[in-house]
């Protein structure tokens, strides 16, 4: 089998060539640091007969599931966030769930899909970051070249029907003044998870070991620096994995869908 190229990190700028290099398989990691100034989206994907008790789930814990578009029924689209968007084939890489626990990883759900499902677009920190960076505030795994580190807590999202679990984090190691800027920045970004959660003391929300995160990449906590936690769109899975449905479809962690909405509009001033 020949190997998959890749495109140099960061190398991706706008969101139709994002989308295209996935959608072609050329490529398929995280998107952190990608199409700079265009909203990044987590993926929820679930039987319509569930659909319902998933919107009400996002609305009561905006923090972890800010929605910044829902699919009609059976459509692999969201033309209000992109019109040539196929949420089959446009994220780098998925997971595939049956009663609650991962079947596989597919880098295109087309098999898997079908006219009863409907498709939550959630907001993610990745869109941030950008402001983050453009205020002069070092990020780490983007300079690492890295997936964000994400972990499990003992917050617990309130519950709604068959919904509940804890919420998963991602987090930023940040300078003190650093970590008061982005509190700041990104308060004004509810859309995408908006302020911090919590700023040090992982213990306090039931992080035994900040080196060892849940999902994605390790990343080194310095000396002079705060362990700084936003609410994160994965927490979805860890409520799928608690809600146990016959069957839903998720992005993989860090691997978004890169829309065609500017960072701007979900912006508050």
């Amino acid at each position: 089998m020949t190997a998959r190229p890749h495109f140099a990190f960061n190398v991706l700028l706008t969101p139709q060539a994002v989308r295209s290099a996935c959608r072609s398989g050329s490529w398929s990691k995280e998107t952190s640091g990608m199409a700079p100034g265009y909203v990044q989206a987590n993926l929820v994907i679930l039987p319509s007969a569930l659909a319902d008790d998933f919107l009400r789930f996002c609305v009561r814990n905006q923090k972890s599931c800010p929605l910044v578009g829902v699919s009609d029924k059976g459509s692999p689209h969201l033309p209000d966030l992109g019109i040539d968007l196929d949420i089959r084939t446009d994220a780098p890489q998925y997971r595939i769930w049956e009663d609650g626990k991962l079947v596989a990883e597919p880098n295109d759900i087309s098999a898997w899909w079908n006219d009863d499902l409907v498709t939550f677009a959630i907001g993610c920190s990745f869109s941030f970051e950008e402001a983050l960076v453009a205020e002069g505030i070092a990020l780490r795994h983007v300079n690492e070249q890295r997936n964000v580190a994400m972990y499990r807590t003992n917050i617990m999202c309130t519950p709604v029907g068959p919904f509940s679990g804890p919420m998963i984090v991602s987090m930023r190691p940040l300078k003190p003044a650093d970590a008061i800027r982005a509190v700041q920045i990104t308060s004004r970004m509810p859309a995408v998870h908006g302020a911090p959660i919590h700023i040090g003391l992982p213990s306090a929300i039931g992080i035994g070991d900040i080196e060892q995160p849940d999902y994605g990449d390790p990343v080194k906590v310095m000396p002079d620096e705060l362990p700084v936690f936003w609410a994160c769109g994965v927490t979805p899975q860890s409520v799928i994995q608690t809600a146990r449905p016959n069957f839903a479809i998720t992005h993989a962690p860090g691997c978004m869908l890169v829309t065609d909405k500017s960072n701007s509009e979900l912006t508050a001033f």
